[in-house]
């Protein structure tokens, strides 16, 4: 049938209107629609003032006015073209106006050769994007492929690329990018090319990766084009089944979600529902599984009630206190809660009780599962919460204690593993425990 050439370019316009739009997959929204810079601003940065930490100390006034300015100068480097968002190679950082925690991060990009970008990942660099060609860079690591994470440590899992996974220039590339604490998975054009790997706090070396961070688009040296940017929260359930699941095998539950049965001292005071071990409200003591173990892991899931307290029992002897008696009491607690904001530093979650303190701020709200491995080996021990280490420790090396009161346990190579109730209705679920003996 013929149309007039009025009626093919409203066509043509519609279609233009309709490419425009994203269609996220199911469960993702668009981070970028297709249209203009809604939802990012500029940020550069790694010039003078812009790190995190600098913009943390200015006043909320004053953080807008550099943004302000980044955003203005980004907005002469970037444009959208044909439902792509195109950078000349120059400018500010593109920034998402909203700070993401466990993500899964959907985006495509098309790059130049000599160009070299990256995808920032809670405000931290980066997820690497090379020129895999540009022999000048073979020594930096650039023959490895994209996709590492580059800015971690030399020799550490993830700093490069699996495989070697790019598409010659002038073929769209994508990834496919999860962040599960501080823990990074990335699939480039659907192959694996970091597998669970801890990105590194670059802005602070001795801190953990932050809980939540702005996903930064890198512009470096040459053009680079972005399309079907889709992101997805990981909500907490998914979260703690992603970790359980790459924590690996060999982990044996000792707790059967029904009953207390490997289980002893205060059973009195402890119940079953729902499937968890809960303490009873104004009850406490250790409970404790009837084995005993030497160098071991341990993965669980708790939960604590309003301003709830409770600890991990390591290296428990059978009696007396789980702080002091045995290795330690690992600290588990709603750290948020008004009453505990002046304990000391070794108290709060995590935290080998009274001997070293955990990083905080990685625990999720009351009322909400978190999961955490503990990994016990010798006198050290790794405490990882929702996917993030916020204790490293070696106990045979602490000399200073919480009020001078000396822990006669804390060198003990072996013991039970149980709860240290504290009078709060504590949840505990999906425990599991992997021996790690050698002998």
């Amino acid at each position: 049938m013929f149309r007039s050439v009025a009626a093919v370019l409203s066509l043509l316009a519609g279609g233009a209107l309709l490419a425009a739009d994203p269609a996220p997959p199911k469960g993702f929204t668009a981070l970028f629609n297709g249209k203009d810079l809604a939802g990012w601003h500029g940020w550069a940065i790694h010039a003078k003032g812009g790190s995190p930490a600098d913009l943390a100390k200015l006043s909320p006034e004053e953080r807008q006015k550099k943004t302000d300015e980044w955003t203005a100068d980004a907005k002469k480097h970037w444009s959208v073209e044909n439902s792509e968002l195109v950078n000349d190679g120059h400018g500010a950082y593109l920034a998402t106006d909203k700070d993401y925690g466990d993500i899964e991060l959907l985006i495509e990009y098309k790059t130049v050769p000599k160009a070299d970008s990256g995808i920032y990942l809670r405000s931290t660099p980066q997820v690497q994007i090379w020129d895999y060609t540009e022999e000048a860079k073979f020594k930096l690591g650039a023959d490895k492929g994209s996709g590492g994470l580059w800015n971690n440590p030399a020799g550490s899992s993830g700093k490069d690329p699996l495989v070697k996974a790019d598409k010659p220039f002038g073929e769209w590339n994508k990834f496919r990018i999860l962040q599960v604490g501080d823990k990074t998975t990335i699939y480039l054009n659907d192959q694996l090319v970091v597998d669970h790997a801890r990105m590194h706090n670059f802005w602070r070396k001795d801190e953990p990766l932050a809980k939540t961070g702005k996903i930064l688009l890198q512009t470096h040296g040459g053009e680079i084009r972005w399309r079907n940017v889709h992101i997805r929260e990981i909500p907490a359930d998914e979260a703690n089944e992603i970790l359980r699941k790459k924590a690996g095998s060999g982990f044996k539950p000792v707790f059967d979600g029904k009953t207390f049965a490997g289980w002893s001292g205060a059973l009195q005071n402890y119940e079953v529902k729902d499937g968890a071990i809960v303490c009873k409200p104004k009850k406490g003591g250790v409970l404790f599984t009837n084995d005993r173990f030497a160098d071991f892991a341990v993965q669980l899931e708790y939960k604590v009630p309003p301003g709830g307290n409770n600890g991990l029992a390591i290296r428990y002897p059978g009696k007396g206190q789980g702080s002091y008696d045995g290795m330690c009491e690992l600290q588990i607690l709603d750290d948020d809660a008004p009453k505990y904001a002046k304990l000391d530093p070794r108290q709060f979650t995590g935290s080998p009780y009274g001997m070293a303190a955990a990083k905080r701020g990685y625990g999720r709200p009351a009322g909400e599962w978190n999961f955490m491995m503990v990994t016990v080996q010798g006198p050290k021990i790794l405490v990882e919460l929702n996917g993030t280490t916020t204790v490293q420790s070696d106990l045979s090396q602490v000399t200073e204690f919480m009020g001078n009161r000396a822990h006669p346990g804390k060198d003990l190579k072996e013991g039970h593993f149980g709860f240290c109730g504290h009078n709060d209705p504590v949840s505990f679920r999906s425990v599991a425990i992997k021996p790690l003996d050698t002998r």
